[in-house]
């Protein structure tokens, strides 16, 4: 392990890192002055609107609650005006911690079914988007994520609004939420019509739920990468395969810890996928919720794997890599992470 005089040092480097990050939601990006500013505008919400208050309020019991904490946020984003400063602002935080890409989770039934029309919506986010790669340097791609609480109703909106009405920006099509009670093959004809307009799949799988989960992703839903994946560890065919197909797991420690998916950091099996051959890519999943970002992730993941700051140049070429980006896009990050690297 490094010590502490090593640690701070690499902690320079991760900061000034260029990076890409490939698992983080839209909502759950909101920093606390977005959400205080948020729930200020609409007060018949639970939410606090200090600032402070809300690390208490984003301090979790289980996923459960986790969940229930994290529709309360989504129920501050009410009009397109909303959406257009959430995303931007997720953006110019990403853009402080030299994020030149990312692939943002968006939900946009939870705002659709609360009213915001879903061309406003698609406009509102197509607008950020453009104006974080003018203004900020940062280039997004969308996720459109089916909320599997919302059951059936939600995957059919989900699709039609990703294949029918698919704005620039979009690339996948994922399902997040609980898994427990929700099998991910009641979702294979929706995967199944976004992946023939083009879409890669992207599903949330065995992170509250065993590698079967996983399995069914893949099998059912055609995952090419698996969001968190934490349960594959338990399965040595499964890690197997994920190493054989090069199928990438997107992991986020801090939210595993967080949301009592795993019991500390120090049994993350991060270690274990890597060492099995699996591609991984660190993430920070819903940062401000869980009072992390991704430089922390990147901070974490170098402790648990014992990495210097070679190794976690490494780690961030897998997200590019892993990344759904054009090959030129890819080319020019990875080069941009390795002359930093030599410089360093």
């Amino acid at each position: 392990m490094p010590d502490s005089a090593a640690a701070g040092g690499l902690d320079a480097f991760i900061a000034g890192l260029p990076k890409a990050e490939l698992h983080v939601h839209h909502v759950g990006s909101a920093s606390p002055r977005i959400v205080a500013e948020l729930a200020a505008r609409h007060r018949d919400s639970a939410v606090p609107t200090d600032p402070e208050a809300l690390a208490d309020y984003f301090s979790f019991r289980d996923f459960a609650h986790f969940i229930q904490v994290y529709l309360s946020v989504v129920d501050l984003i009410r009009d397109a005006e909303d959406v257009r400063l959430l995303t931007f602002e997720v953006a110019r935080d990403m853009a402080r911690q030299n994020v030149r890409y990312a692939e943002l989770t968006v939900t946009p039934y939870s705002s659709t079914r609360r009213g915001i029309p879903d061309r406003e919506f698609m406009a509102a986010i197509e607008d950020a988007r453009k104006a974080a790669e003018a203004e900020l340097g940062v280039t997004l791609r969308w996720c459109f994520d089916i909320p599997g609480e919302a059951g059936l109703v939600s995957a059919e909106e989900t699709a039609r609004m990703a294949v029918d009405l698919r704005p620039d920006g979009l690339v996948s099509f994922g399902l997040g939420g609980p898994e427990i009670g929700v099998p991910r093959p009641q979702f294979k004809p929706y995967f199944d019509r976004a992946r023939a307009a083009g879409l890669h799949s992207v599903p949330h799988a065995g992170e509250t739920t065993g590698p079967e989960t996983v399995w069914d992703a893949l099998r059912e839903l055609g995952a090419e990468r698996i969001g968190h994946g934490t349960s594959a560890a338990g399965d040595p065919r499964l890690l197997e395969h994920l190493a054989e197909h090069r199928i990438p797991l997107e992991v986020c420690p801090t939210s595993n810890i967080a949301t009592r998916a795993v019991a500390t950091l120090d049994e993350h099996p991060i270690r274990q996928m890597i060492e099995a051959g699996v591609l991984v890519t660190v993430n920070s999943d819903d940062p401000p919720m869980f009072g992390t970002d991704l430089n922390t992730e990147y901070a974490v993941a170098a402790r648990l794997l014992e990495l210097d700051h070679r190794g976690v140049a490494a780690l961030a070429k897998n997200a590019v890599e892993a990344s759904f980006l054009e090959t030129p896009g890819k080319a020019r990050i990875a080069a941009e992470i390795d002359a930093y690297t030599a410089a360093w």
